[in-house]
């Protein structure tokens, strides 16, 4: 019992506990997930057009940026954009004549991170969808008389959003656990909370557990919701 009382304690939302702390921890977590998330989509989608396109020099460089990218380990993309990016800020700030200091902060670092990973398998994502399309969808619309990029956005681009769906949703999934090695560059997100929590109160067990808990349901509600986009745009 007295036990039980002691982790009721440390979870508690008072001043005292940690529930306040983990919450906050949380929202950083989703917040940088999803922002990194949703401009790496938008990434990816550019990257994917370039594949496909008749520019091979251009194809060439969108290809060469996702094997080195899904080659490269996230905690080693972090490292170099949080040790990297105020230098070469810095650089290009004195050729303007600046030569005050540049500073970014951990959390733009950590969404940049997101992205750039997050960019590189959705663009595979989108080309593999792209690739699922019969070809009588394109020929349909340049029957219709429709201009290229009129014919993409009326009648490619749902099919492949379609498509690529369950795809993204695995990305979303990678980009939620990616956030959890933001802890090494200080970003407060919940992984980071859980384990200051952990060595405070002497008991990593109970806050690593909570946090397993916690990503486990953020995860399951997450492919609940792809789940029933996907239904919906299936039958829409």
């Amino acid at each position: 019992m007295a036990a039980d009382a002691s982790i009721l304690q440390m979870l508690a939302w008072d001043d005292q506990g940690w529930s306040r702390p983990l919450l906050f921890g949380l929202g950083v977590t989703v917040t940088c997930a999803s922002l990194g998330y949703v401009l790496g989509v938008a990434l990816g989608f550019a990257i994917a057009l370039a594949k496909l396109g008749s520019n091979r020099w251009i194809a060439g460089v969108a290809n060469l940026y996702t094997t080195v990218m899904r080659g490269v380990p996230p905690l080693l993309v972090i490292f170099l954009l949080f040790f990297g990016t105020n230098g070469a800020l810095m650089w290009v700030a004195r050729g303007f004549g600046y030569t005050g200091y540049i500073e970014i902060d951990a959390f733009s670092v950590g969404v940049m991170a997101v992205t750039l990973v997050s960019a590189s398998y959705s663009s595979e994502v989108f080309r593999g969808a792209h690739g699922t399309i019969p070809a009588g969808q394109f020929e349909a619309f340049a029957a219709l008389g429709l201009r290229p990029l009129l014919g993409l956005y009326l009648v490619i681009m749902p099919q492949m959003f379609r498509q690529a769906l369950p795809g993204l949703g695995n990305v979303w999934i990678m980009a939620i656990k990616e956030t959890t090695l933001l802890s090494v560059i200080s970003v407060a997100e919940l992984m980071r909370v859980v384990g200051l929590a952990g060595r405070t109160t002497g008991q990593p067990f109970v806050f690593y557990g909570a946090a397993a808990v916690i990503y486990f349901v953020l995860v399951a509600v997450s492919s609940r919701v792809f789940v029933a986009v996907e239904n919906r745009m299936r039958w829409g």
